[in-house]
């Protein structure tokens, strides 16, 4: 179950800051943060599913806009042989394109974010909602946003919206710092960000990580991997 934290700014004229936590099995394979689609995604710019051919986040730098996707649990009645993977929804995303009335996929958090703000589009195998993203600090995992029903936004919101984020070039750094200190918690833990969700059923384990900004002057995306999966240790090394 994967964990964006984003803070959309007061005024336009500053960049939104966006980091994800990525969630999934190790042995799916993936190709890190690179240019994995040049034919019908020119420029863009992502985290490439190597098996389904999608993203889980991808950006297009030259038009500023970029999507992660979160899964969230879904009602859908259609047969898994109707089901198409939702990584195309985020290169698609990135093109300007917004998902279909009714997509063809299990449910999904899908964040948006481009220089005019940050908003959530939200399916359940029922309705698709888009929500605008009001300025502050917010936390998405798999269900509602700020939802203080999930234990680790419960546990950590405050804190990531009680940090000031550095303007040099490492400006996610005061964020690393909370996620090093929820690190503390057993990868098990409901509260826990950095997760091993084995236990619950799910073989995904947290891996990686992408730090990105996004405003007037563009879109940079930064991408780190965690030396183990699921135990945060030194961190990811941003690059």
């Amino acid at each position: 179950m994967c964990t964006v934290i984003i803070r959309v700014p007061e005024h336009s004229a500053h960049p939104t800051r966006l980091l994800a936590i990525r969630d999934e099995d190790p042995a799916r394979p993936w190709n890190p943060l690179g240019r994995w689609w040049p034919e019908a995604h020119d420029g863009v710019v992502g985290v490439r599913d190597v098996r389904a051919g999608g993203a889980w986040l991808a950006a297009d730098e030259d038009a500023g806009r970029l999507a992660v996707l979160l899964n969230r649990a879904d009602v859908t009645d259609r047969r898994e042989s109707e089901l198409v993977s939702r990584g195309g929804l985020v290169l698609d995303s990135a093109a300007g394109l917004p998902p279909a009335a009714d997509p063809r996929t299990h449910g999904f958090n899908l964040v948006e974010v481009d220089a005019s703000g940050a908003r959530l589009r939200t399916w359940d195998g029922v309705a698709l909602k888009t929500a605008e993203l009001a300025p502050g600090t917010h936390m998405i995992a798999h269900d509602d946003v700020d939802d203080l029903g999930t234990p680790r936004i419960a546990a950590w919101l405050d804190a990531f919206r009680a940090t000031s984020l550095d303007e040099g070039d490492r400006w996610w750094m005061p964020w690393v710092d909370v996620l090093a200190g929820s690190a503390a918690l057993e990868s098990t833990d409901d509260r826990a960000i950095i997760r091993d969700n084995r236990p619950y059923g799910y073989p995904t384990l947290s891996l990686l990580a992408c730090a990105a900004s996004v405003g007037p002057d563009g879109v940079d995306v930064r991408y780190g991997e965690l030396h183990e999966p699921g135990h945060w240790g030194a961190g990811p090394d941003f690059t």
